[in-house]
């Protein structure tokens, strides 16, 4: 007798990771883990905090805000960990995380990008779903002042989870549907905005 082939495929292990993360939103520990994901999403770890972000902002609208918050501010921190590892600890941690996501070619790309519009780019990075260690490694590469760095980790990132938290506290479990399907143009399109009121203001 052989075995059934109409056995269902078993999840990818990433998948599975991200179905354990979503998890955490049914949890206490839910807001802890959103810290640690945000955080180390920006230098190493593959899932970004927007799913648990969105989970735990839907189960308690009020707190939508606060989270935001929490996110951002852990993400900056983690950014500045990415930062590090490309400025100094490359060889030993950094080619091992690019390799992982098999980004070597846009890596040395983004490192001589970098060097002439690198706040653009990094907050650029920073908003839209792009993976962000990629480059917060490559800013600490190519050296990017640090100072820099900071401010537009702290605008992009602010600005994407607070975009989330906002929408989740106006509009409650409506936004979900929306947010998950329509995010990565929602950010190109803020952006693009942003960026359109900078230059105005600028009087470029």
């Amino acid at each position: 007798m052989t075995a059934s082939t109409d056995e269902p495929a078993r999840p990818s292990l990433l998948r599975r990771l991200y179905d354990l993360i979503l998890a955490e939103a049914e949890t206490r520990r839910g807001p802890a883990v959103l810290a640690g994901v945000a955080f180390t999403e920006s230098s190493f770890f593959p899932i970004p905090p927007d799913p648990l972000l969105i989970a735990l902002g839907i189960g308690a609208p009020r707190r939508a805000i606060p989270l935001a918050l929490l996110t951002t501010a852990m993400s900056v921190l983690g950014a500045i960990l990415g930062y590090a590892i490309g400025a100094w600890m490359m060889e030993a941690i950094g080619a091992s995380i690019i390799s992982f996501f098999g980004a070597e070619q846009r890596f040395e790309q983004l490192v001589e990008q970098f060097r002439g519009v690198g706040f653009l780019a990094i907050l650029t990075a920073a908003f839209t779903p792009i993976p962000y260690k990629i480059f917060t490694i490559a800013a600490g590469s190519a050296a990017i002042p640090l100072f820099d760095f900071i401010i537009a980790s702290i605008i992009g990132r602010g600005a994407r989870f607070l975009a989330i938290g906002i929408l989740i506290r106006l509009y409650g479990a409506e936004i979900e549907q929306f947010i998950d399907r329509w995010f990565g143009v929602l950010s190109v399109l803020a952006l693009i905005l942003a960026l359109l009121g900078f230059l105005a203001i600028s009087g470029l």
